[in-house]
């Protein structure tokens, strides 16, 4: 069932769990229309069934396809009453371990992901943001890691800076259409990744790293809570959790004690 054009509508991509099924729900809550976007069919099926009855729709989008970005886009609208308010890229895929030890596909799949995904996500939801503008939201992923580069995760580290700048550079960029550009840079949190292994070579999934490193790991709703907070406020970076709020502190006012400390006190 489609909505009419007075409810707001957003698009999420990495809808099928996680960051994305708790920011559906969030949306949900307040009454907007809900477009879920993932590769996984099934966990988009399982999100849909905790949305309003007629409150979403389903597009199954790989991220690196550029048209596909864009088919999904006006399915989408299509569903909603024919309008976007907000897009959410967050689709991601994790990935750890030394940088020696990774292979060029794991490097080249977390870049073409993680970044060029984001990218063409941005690009195809221009227009439509911008018909429904002023008051629309391009709402990005970042991450800690995209405050100070983490070791054993460059790749990814890198991936998050690079949404971070696309962030900083189209909240400038899209100003002058009255499109908000904004992003959620969140610590650990309670997602499914987190089981995943850190790379294809290694057992040790990333919570186990995590758990080992005494850092806390955040519910998933402080996420969605922080989403919200974020298309309808104007701070430009979200932080989202206590290692994300450390991490921050520490890069602004003690950088050279940070980077010691990360070095294992080496000079």
């Amino acid at each position: 069932m489609a909505k009419t054009p007075a409810n707001k509508a957003i698009f999420i991509t990495g809808g099928g769990s996680g960051i994305g099924r708790a920011v559906a729900q969030r949306f949900a809550r307040e009454g907007w229309f809900v477009g879920l976007a993932d590769v996984d069919e099934e966990g988009m099926a399982a999100t849909a069934t905790l949305l309003p009855a007629g409150g979403s729709s389903i597009h199954k989008l790989d991220v690196r396809d550029r048209a596909a970005w864009d088919e999904a886009l006006a399915d989408c609208a299509e569903a909603a009453g024919g309008r976007i308010d907000a897009v959410f890229n967050n689709a991601g895929v994790p990935l750890g371990g030394p940088l020696v030890a990774l292979s060029p596909e794991e490097i080249e799949r977390t870049l073409d992901v993680n970044l060029k995904g984001v990218i063409f996500g941005a690009q195809a939801a221009w227009p439509w943001l911008k018909a429904t503008a002023p008051g629309s939201c391009l709402l990005n992923t970042a991450s800690a890691a995209g405050i100070y580069g983490t070791p054993q995760a460059s790749v990814y580290s890198a991936t998050k800076f690079g949404v971070r700048a696309l962030t900083e550079a189209l909240d400038v960029e899209w100003a002058r259409d009255g499109i908000a550009v904004r992003d959620l840079m969140p610590g650990y949190i309670e997602t499914p990744l987190l089981d995943h292994a850190v790379n294809r070579a290694s057992n040790d999934d990333v919570r186990g790293k995590v758990i080992a490193a005494g850092l806390e790991i955040t519910p998933v709703s402080h996420v969605a809570d922080a989403a919200w907070a974020a298309v309808n406020g104007t701070k430009l970076h979200t932080l989202v959790g206590k290692t994300a709020h450390r991490l921050a502190f520490a890069a602004r006012w003690m950088p050279g004690k940070l980077r010691k400390q990360l070095r294992g006190g080496r000079k």
